[in-house]
């Protein structure tokens, strides 16, 4: 293998290691560390959950004194403000590491660039871009988050073979099997939050909580622009923070019969007949929501999708055939196939006797 073989190899180690944080950084991104030397991996480390020590620091720590005149591989740009942790520049600088590969620059304005700069600054030799887009998919969230202040989306939807979430009178239990609804619960403990409508909540009265794997529970959010959620709903029922988005034309009694239940209410700009997407991520961006998952229902779906608002699509396909039914998306209005939404980048995989494709939207 040639050195940059080697290079890569190794920067593709630190990535493995920051993946295992998934779930638990929030709204940190997954950061993995490899310190190197004459070709032995002499430490690692990665961020294993939010307000823990950085990755930097562990793979220094373990790696000793023999980290001098080494190699650090590392998947984000080293922080160099004072946080929770100090700053893993300092960290670096004193260990006496020769050269660091850099996978991204960090897209937070606190650091971006500058912890490159201070690193050459003080002698060493950094090289970015190594696997960058393994890394920035990896942390796809996050960087959407720091761009642009709001969360990334990912809208699932559970359907059969001819694009159906209910029969003709709502009976929706279940579309797929219990493979495929493990997966969901994994999904749900690696957001931030989980959103639907009021249509489902009156429907399913879902608890919208993780409970087939381990992990934390996600706030719980449900769009809701006239305040028709009941108040013994089970999505209110304290197992996880829950929001209550409105309108601001709701019925006041309504709203304050929610914020009763201990939920927050969330007041967004919209008639009684909806809730314009744009304001509703901002908000839940300025909360510190970075990974929105939106499970439905179809006309959310749709609301979603019209305002270009979803950034990857994770869709369970079950071998059923139901014909007359509520479709998993509603109208979208397009008269023209070349205006239809086109899935990139797809994956598929057999969970069971279902599918899961999943990809990225590319709109018209």
């Amino acid at each position: 293998m040639t050195k940059s073989d080697h290079d890569a190899v190794f920067m593709r180690q630190a990535l493995d290691l920051a993946a295992q944080g998934i779930g638990r950084t929030s709204p940190n991104p997954m950061v993995g560390s490899v310190v190197v030397r004459d070709g032995v991996v002499l430490g690692e480390g990665y961020y294993r959950e939010y307000g823990g020590r950085h990755a930097e620091p562990q793979s220094l720590e373990e790696a000793g004194a023999r980290a001098r005149g080494g190699t650090l591989y590392v998947t984000l740009e080293p922080c160099c403000h004072q946080g929770s942790t100090p700053p893993c520049t300092e960290a670096i600088i004193a260990s006496g590491i020769a050269r660091v590969h850099v996978a991204m620059a960090d897209p937070d304005r606190r650091v971006s660039g500058k912890g490159i700069e201070r690193l050459r600054a003080a002698g060493m030799t950094v090289e970015t871009g190594l696997l960058e887009a393994e890394a920035r998919e990896l942390n796809a969230a996050y960087v959407r988050h720091r761009e642009s202040g709001q969360p990334y989306v990912l809208l699932k939807l559970a359907q059969t073979l001819d694009g159906r979430i209910a029969t003709r009178n709502g009976h929706s239990k279940w579309i797929t099997g219990e493979a495929a609804r493990k997966r969901v619960h994994l999904m749900r403990s690696q957001a931030d939050a989980v959103l639907v409508g009021i249509d489902t909540v009156l429907a399913d009265d879902p608890r919208l909580t993780v409970r087939h794997v381990d992990g934390r529970q996600p706030r719980r959010i449900v769009l809701d622009s006239r305040a028709r959620t009941p108040l013994d709903a089970r999505v209110l029922n304290g197992e996880a923070p829950a929001t209550v988005c409105v309108a601001e034309a709701a019925p006041a009694d309504r709203v304050e019969g929610l914020k009763g239940t201990g939920a927050e209410v969330l007041v967004l700009p919209g008639g009684e007949g909806s809730i314009p997407i744009t304001p509703l991520k901002s908000a839940l961006g300025k909360a510190g929501i970075v990974t929105l998952m939106v499970e439905g229902g179809s006309r959310v779906a749709a609301s979603f999708l019209r305002e270009r608002a979803v950034d990857r699509i994770a869709c369970f396909v079950a071998p059923r055939i139901l014909g007359a039914g509520i479709p998993s998306i509603a109208d979208l209005a397009l008269d023209d196939l070349s205006k239809a939404i086109q899935l990139n980048d797809t994956r598929v995989e057999q969970l069971d006797g279902d599918l899961l494709v999943t990809g990225t939207p590319g709109y018209a």
